[in-house]
């Protein structure tokens, strides 16, 4: 795979859409893990039982803010993904899995909604670009125009 096919975009102006709320979404988490870090920051980690919170708060808020707003502005999207599903893998894991065992189903399954569609959105978005509506797809107009 080459640079072109990362930022290489087929996909129609309402992507921007699942851009808008994913991207959103993450960015306002991210900057909530500094702003609030007893709550949602280093002290969520610690409860939950994540190594190193100290470290790996800020470093999740970081990539959380970082990707987010690539992610809102449609630029390396699909790289910009990758990170965004691996912390919502780990959320799943680490947060709801608990729930899951302890009281079934349902409750893991109310819990879980965002989380899901967090998920699904990052994957959509890795598989999709980031649509004709985005830098992305500015940026790939340029080089085939320039090639």
């Amino acid at each position: 795979m080459n640079a072109r096919s990362l930022i290489a975009t087929e996909a129609p102006a309402a992507v921007v859409l699942v851009r808008l709320i994913v991207g959103a979404v993450f960015l306002s988490e991210g900057i909530q893990k500094f702003l609030f870090p007893a709550a949602l920051g280093i002290g969520r980690f610690t409860r939950i039982g994540l190594p190193a919170p100290g470290f790996l708060a800020p470093f999740v808020g970081t990539f959380e803010v970082v990707c987010g707003l690539l992610v809102l502005l449609g630029l390396l999207t699909r790289i910009s993904a990758i990170p965004l599903i691996a912390i919502m893998l780990t959320a799943l894991a680490t947060t709801k899995l608990p729930i899951l065992v302890g009281k079934g189903f349902w409750a893991m399954a109310h819990e879980a909604r965002t989380d899901y569609s967090m998920l699904l959105g990052a994957v959509f978005l890795l598989i999709a670009g980031g649509g004709a509506w985005s830098c992305d797809a500015l940026l790939s107009r340029r080089r085939r125009r320039d090639d």
